[in-house]
């Protein structure tokens, strides 16, 4: 089985519909540190799982810079940008991590048995 882990950071701002009052409603940025696992029992025909700079050009170049409410129809919470990420890149993505701040960080796990991830 091989892995691989690319570390994105993207300057981006967002804001957020919730149903009660929180400061986060407000249009704010953030320099998101996102980590991407992708796992492969195979490797292509260029001995890789997918290229670092197309997980980049699918990721990076469609959030860097951006408003994130432009670019998706949900509500962009940490949690729904994991899912997002780690749907963008199947079948190899199992695990995204978003973190917005040194102390917030969401994860997302594709559940099933294959994509299964050991929690240290």
């Amino acid at each position: 089985m091989y892995e691989v882990r690319k570390r994105l950071e993207i300057s981006a701002a967002h804001f957020l519909k919730l149903d009660y009052e929180s400061k986060c409603s407000e249009p704010h940025g953030h320099n998101w540190i996102i980590d991407i696992y992708l796992r492969s029992e195979t490797l292509d025909q260029n001995g890789m799982v997918m290229d670092f700079t197309l997980i980049r050009k699918k990721i990076s170049d469609k959030f860097d810079h951006k408003i994130i409410n432009n670019v998706v129809d949900f509500n962009p919470t940490a949690e729904n940008i994991a899912k997002y990420i780690c749907d963008e890149l199947q079948p190899f993505c199992f695990r995204v991590d978003v973190r917005e701040s040194a102390d917030n960080t969401a994860s997302y796990y594709k559940d099933d048995d294959k994509a299964r991830v050991k929690l240290l």
